[in-house]
């Protein structure tokens, strides 16, 4: 499962309106292979759900995960930044070993 702040749902339900997307679209989190530590996040939009999905709900946003994908992301926490040092979605993920400067890869 992923914890959603309060600050990331907020900007996921603007986000989702600003791009003309229906309350049906959820968030869909998958990691894939890439970036600087061999694993990187994805974060999208997506209306379909297949049986190969996990689905949950978190501060009033519905997270669907591809089965493989949960395995690298238990127990993570989607956050917003909007500070000086950054600006984005931020992964807070228990278990990643190592993580890029950006904060966009990790490895485990």
């Amino acid at each position: 499962m992923i914890k959603v702040t309060d600050k990331a749902a907020k900007k996921l339900k603007e986000l989702r309106e600003s791009e003309n997307h229906s309350s049906d679209h959820n968030v869909r989190v998958k990691v894939k292979s890439g970036g600087c530590s061999g694993l990187q996040y994805d974060l999208n939009f997506d209306n379909a759900i297949s049986e190969k999905d996990e689905s949950f709900e978190d501060n009033g946003m519905k997270i669907v995960v591809d089965k493989k994908s949960l395995f690298y992301l238990l127990g993570t926490e989607l956050d917003f930044s909007d500070g000086l040092n950054g600006k984005g979605f931020q992964f807070n993920n228990p278990n990643a070993n190592r993580t890029c400067g950006c904060g966009e890869s990790f490895s485990l």
